[in-house]
């Protein structure tokens, strides 16, 4: 008998160390660890875009329209389509002779025209040499044309310098070259005018100065 007490004893130990290890066990399991808490900690934080903030026009400003070039604002007017009030920017591209209705709440199409120093900037731009790619005339043709259609100032620059006539690197041109190359210098010339507020006849001398155009004429 007392060696069944000694055994029962025993296994009582057993049994109570057994659920202290199991307690322990999942205690540790659940306390999370030092390195969970910090990246708890951690919060992503989401990048708030900057507002953008609407430009007014008004009538007589100039404006570009990338694919039509320099605009002038004629009248601001409103119109009712359905039961929707629409206002919009009548503007008039005389190098086109078109007229546009442009609805204000789409005028992101629009950008202002270019600053006294971006005009500097396009001037020295024509100065520089032509870039010449190697790839066939078809691509980049598209590349030139999209250029001309961006609305941005430098990129037709570029296009003007890069399809020259007058250079010593470019000796002819393909029809397509010329009509790409007149495109681009009507659309920069008339963003010269707007700026400049100088005649056409100024500003033509002004590029053709820089795109060493008239070089021959003088000599």
């Amino acid at each position: 008998m007392p060696k069944k007490k000694k055994l029962k004893k025993k296994s009582k130990k057993i049994i109570k160390k057994k659920t202290k290890e199991k307690t322990k066990q999942t205690f540790l399991e659940k306390k999370p660890s030092s390195t969970s808490n910090n990246d708890e900690k951690v919060e992503i934080k989401k990048i708030k875009k900057q507002p953008t903030a609407k430009r007014e026009y008004n009538a007589k400003d100039f404006v570009v329209y990338p694919k039509h070039g320099v605009g002038k604002i004629v009248s601001i007017e409103k119109e009712k389509i359905g039961q929707i009030e629409i206002q919009f920017y009548k503007i008039f591209i005389e190098k086109e002779k078109l007229t546009l209705s442009v609805p204000i709440n789409q005028q992101t199409n629009l950008r202002p025209i270019s600053s006294i120093n971006q005009i500097n900037k396009c001037v020295s731009i024509l100065k520089t040499k032509p870039k010449i790619k190697r790839t066939m005339w078809s691509r980049r043709a598209q590349e030139y044309d999209q250029k001309i259609n961006s609305g941005k100032i430098y990129e037709l620059a570029e296009v003007v310098k890069d399809l020259n006539k007058n250079s010593d690197i470019i000796a002819d041109q393909s029809y397509s070259e010329r009509q790409l190359f007149e495109k681009a210098y009507e659309r920069l010339k008339s963003e010269f005018e707007a700026v400049l507020k100088i005649t056409p006849e100024e500003v033509q001398k002004k590029m053709d100065k820089a795109l060493g155009r008239n070089q021959n004429l003088e000599q």
